[in-house]
Formats: structure tokens, C-alpha cells, sequence
């Protein structure tokens, strides 16, 4: 009996071990996303500016769209602004969320000093549409089908290559679909 009570905390030690192990070979870029292959949450978002039109769920069921989750403090969302600028400058449609803002002004602030790549954007200050969508941290951008449902979530800045090899052959595939 005394043996197997020394073997005890071994064999959880082992286990331990090898929990963590395995969590090391993961990818933590690659977090799931429990709306894949379903419809984005209700939107009713104000816009970002006086007078700028709300973004709501209608906006998103005329053609296949990226849906990119920025703010302004936010570092790695200027690295990915200019290939958002540049997307959209080949007609990419794409929708924005300004997340979790002191002050809407301040998102806009950053829009005008920046360019603004999106059809739309909706203002989230008080962080509830994020928490909806699962985001995790800005930027995240989806890519959501004519339906209005995510097909993909992207975490962290989008680069040229992640376009190219991953959101603009799925957004092809998908205006093909349609």
C-alpha cells in the first residue's frame, strides 16, 4: 500500500508533464471559433461618426465580406491597416468594428488620420458586440458568405500572405458558391 502512495504523485507529476507538453505543440494563433458555420450575432451598431450609417446584420447579406475587428490603441492593427487600405482598394468588401473605445472619437480620430478601408463600421464601446463575436483581442477579422453566416476568424494582423493563401481564396470560393 505505501508503494502505491509514493507511485501516487509520480504518476500525476507524469501527467502534468505531458498535459503541458502537448499544450506546447499547439498553435496559439489557431484559437477555435464556436460561430464557424453560423450566422453572425444580431448587429445594431451605431456608426462611428455622427450621421454614419448604423452597421447591422443586413449589411452583411449582399456578397461575401471580411468583418475586421480594430481599435485605435490598438499596435498591431496599424501594421494591418495598410493592407486593409490596399484590399479594399481592389474592391475587397470590408466592415469594420471599432472595439472597446474610450470615446468613439477617438476611433474616428484614427480613421481620418489613417483612410478608411470599410463599407461600414460600427462603434463597440462598450465591448458587448466584441463578447458576442468571441473576439479575443484586436485585430481579428472574419470572413462571413452572402448568408451572413463566419466562415473563418482570423487572429492578429493580416498580412499580404495570410490574404492570398488563406481569406482571398475562401472569399472566391464562396462568390463562386453564390
Amino acid at each position: 500500500m505505501s508503494r502505491w502512495l509514493f507511485l501516487l504523485p509520480v504518476i500525476i507529476f507524469a501527467g502534468v508533464v505531458a498535459a503541458f507538453g502537448y499544450g506546447l505543440t499547439r498553435d496559439p494563433s489557431k484559437l477555435p471559433s464556436m460561430l464557424i458555420d453560423r450566422p453572425l450575432p444580431a448587429l445594431d451598431l451605431p456608426g462611428l461618426t455622427e450621421g454614419a450609417p448604423r452597421l447591422q446584420n443586413a449589411a452583411f447579406t449582399r456578397e461575401p465580406a471580411m468583418f475586421n475587428v480594430f481599435a485605435s490603441w490598438c499596435m498591431p492593427c496599424r501594421v494591418e491597416h495598410p493592407v486593409l487600405m490596399d484590399l479594399a482598394a481592389k474592391g475587397v468588401p470590408i466592415y469594420g468594428l471599432n472595439w472597446k473605445e474610450k470615446d468613439a472619437a477617438d476611433g474616428a480620430a484614427w480613421i481620418a488620420e489613417f483612410g478608411n478601408p470599410y463599407r461600414a463600421i460600427g462603434s463597440d464601446v462598450s465591448g458587448r458586440a466584441g463578447i458576442d463575436l468571441g473576439v479575443t483581442g484586436v485585430p481579428e477579422t472574419f470572413v462571413v458568405d452572402r448568408e451572413g453566416r463566419v466562415r473563418y476568424k482570423h487572429i492578429g494582423p493580416i498580412s499580404p500572405a495570410d490574404y492570398e493563401e488563406k481569406i482571398g481564396p475562401l472569399l472566391a470560393k464562396l462568390r463562386a458558391e453564390a
